[in-house]
C-alpha cells in the first residue's frame, strides 16, 4: 500500500486493472484502516479517473453477492448522496411512489455517511429488516413491487470500509460507486449525482451499457430533483437542460425540503409523504423524482404524463400500502 499511496501522492493516476486489484485487496482486508483511510482521502484532494471509476465498479460487481431476482427489468432509485444538503429522504420515498405506481423497483440503499441520514438509518429505523435472503427479496418484489438491498450485506468492501468511512464523515469514490453496483443489475436506472463532472462520468460509463438511464444533477449541487434550480440529465438521447418552467413548476426555497439531518426528524416526514400529510412541496419534490424514473422506465411519455401516474400513486395511498406491504413481509 505504501507504493500505491506514494503513486497517488505523486498526483499519478491508476490503470483500470490497478483499481480493480487494488479494491479487491480492500475488500479481503490485506490494508490496515490507517492505510485505507488515507487511500479513501487522496481521492477527496484530486479528481477520479473514468478508469479508476471503472476498475473500483468492475471490482464490487466481481465481488458482490449476486441477486438474481428472476428479471432484470427494474428500475434503481439512487444517489450518490455527498451533496451536503441535508433533504429529507426523497428518493427512498420516490421509489415507493414508484412502486405504488405498478413497476418493480430494487432499491440500493446504504447508511449515511456525509450526511445524518441515508436510506437504510430510515427503512430501519421504521422497521424494515435488513436481508440478502433472495427468496425473501423475491417475495417483497412481487407483494409490494420493492425490495430493498442494504449494501453492506451484498458488497464485502462497503463493510470493510464501513467504519473508516464513518470516521471520516466525508464523502468519498464510494459515494461515487454506490449506483453504479447494484447487485440486481437493475436494467433502468435514475441516479442523482453531486456535480456536473461525475454526471459526465457517469453519462459516459452508462453509454456504454444497454440499460435505459437517466442521470440527474440539479444545477445548485443537489443530487436530485430539488425544485429549487434548474436541472441537468444525461440519457442515452443525449444531455439536457431541463427548466423549472418546462416541468410546471415554480423555484422552491430550499429550506422546503430540508429535514435530514436526524433519523427521527426524517422518518417523521418520510411517514407524513406518504400518508398524504405532507407539506405541498415535500410532496412536489417526491413526485417530480418519481416522475422523471417513470420517464426513464418509459422514454416515449411525457413528463407531465408521468407525473400524474406518481401522483396517482401517492394520493392514492398505493405507495404507502407498498411501504407497508414490505415492512409487514
Amino acid at each position: 500500500m505504501k507504493q500505491i499511496l506514494n503513486h497517488l501522492f505523486e498526483n499519478k493516476t491508476l490503470t483500470r486493472d490497478q483499481a480493480k486489484d487494488i479494491l479487491t485487496l480492500i475488500s479481503q482486508g490485506l490494508y490496515n484502516n490507517s492505510q485505507m483511510a488515507a487511500f479513501m482521502t487522496a481521492y477527496c484532494m484530486r479528481t477520479i479517473t473514468v478508469t479508476e471509476l471503472e476498475g473500483f465498479r468492475d471490482a464490487m460487481l466481481d465481488l458482490c453477492l449476486p441477486v438474481d431476482l428472476g428479471t432484470d427489468d427494474l428500475i434503481d432509485l439512487c444517489g450518490t448522496g455527498g451533496d451536503g444538503k441535508d433533504t429529507f429522504n426523497i428518493s427512498t420515498l420516490a421509489s415507493f411512489v414508484v412502486a405504488g405506481a405498478g413497476y418493480k423497483v430494487a432499491k440500493h440503499g446504504n447508511y449515511g455517511v456525509s450526511s445524518g441520514c441515508g436510506s437504510s438509518n430510515v427503512m430501519e429505523y421504521l422497521g424494515y429488516k435488513f436481508t440478502n435472503n433472495l427468496a425473501e427479496l423475491k417475495r417483497n418484489l412481487d407483494t409490494a413491487n420493492i425490495c430493498f438491498l442494504h449494501a453492506p450485506l451484498f458488497h464485502p468492501a462497503m463493510k470493510t470500509v464501513a467504519p473508516i468511512r464513518r470516521e471520516l464523515g466525508v464523502k468519498t469514490f464510494f459515494n461515487m460507486l454506490g449506483p453504479m453496483v447494484n447487485p440486481a443489475r437493475p436494467k433502468n436506472q435514475l441516479v442523482g449525482v453531486y456535480n456536473l463532472e461525475l454526471a459526465r462520468m457517469y453519462a459516459y460509463l452508462y453509454q456504454q451499457s444497454d440499460k435505459k438511464y437517466t442521470i440527474l444533477n440539479a444545477l445548485e449541487g443537489y443530487d436530485e430533483i430539488s425544485l429549487t434550480c434548474d436541472f441537468k440529465t444525461f440519457t442515452p438521447e443525449g444531455e439536457k437542460l431541463n427548466t423549472l418552467k418546462s416541468i410546471g413548476f415554480d423555484r422552491l426555497d430550499p429550506s422546503a425540503i430540508t429535514g435530514g439531518s436526524t433519523v427521527d426528524e426524517s422518518a417523521d416526514i418520510f411517514m407524513q409523504v406518504l400518508g398524504g400529510n405532507a407539506t405541498t412541496a415535500q410532496s412536489d419534490v417526491v413526485l417530480a423524482n418519481a416522475a422523471l424514473a417513470i420517464n426513464t422506465i418509459n422514454p416515449e411519455n411525457s413528463f407531465a404524463d408521468c407525473f400524474y401516474e406518481a401522483e396517482e400513486s401517492l394520493l392514492g395511498k398505493k405507495a404507502l400500502a407498498s411501504f407497508k406491504t414490505l415492512i409487514g413481509n
